[in-house]
């Protein structure tokens, strides 16, 4: 009896993990522009989020070498491979100079390498200051909370 129920947690584990690739993957396709936003009903191509997803997945895939079922390791590498191909193809065709979301010029540090230029089992780097445009002052007066008069 007690092996039943652990190969049934197993199985609802394994759908659970699923789901939860496949939800990484259809955020990072969302940001390729592959799936229409909710809200406009167009699709809109933000490429770091896009890769921010994409590297979770590609994390996920390292840490958990050797421990997922065949089912598990397929969806996840078929994902992971798919995105990359979309982001590299996506990349191509956005012109450098292209407008981008306000959050995203907020946060654009330097330019972000395609995943095909890196190996899949490569640390992130450490990322350099994140620059503004507003001068100091502006930035400390958004920042600033004043609890009294």
């Amino acid at each position: 009896m007690a092996e039943v129920q652990t190969s049934t947690q197993s199985g609802e584990l394994s759908q659970r993990f699923i789901e939860f690739v496949m939800m990484h993957a259809q955020n990072a396709a969302l940001f390729l522009g592959q799936i229409p936003n909710p809200k406009t009903g167009e699709g809109e191509v933000n490429l770091e989020l896009a890769k921010m997803f994409i590297d979770q997945l590609a994390m996920i895939q390292e840490k958990t070498r050797g421990n997922l079922t065949s089912e598990e390791s397929t969806v996840l590498r078929n994902a992971l491979s798919n995105l990359q191909m979309a982001y590299v193809e996506v990349a191509r065709e956005t012109p450098k100079g292209a407008p981008q979301p306000p959050a995203a010029k907020a946060e654009q540090q330097t330019p972000t390498p395609k995943p095909a230029e890196e190996p899949v089992t490569s640390a992130p780097e450490p990322s350099g200051p994140i620059s503004s445009t507003e001068s100091e002052t502006e930035s400390k007066k958004k920042f600033t909370k004043s609890y009294g008069p």
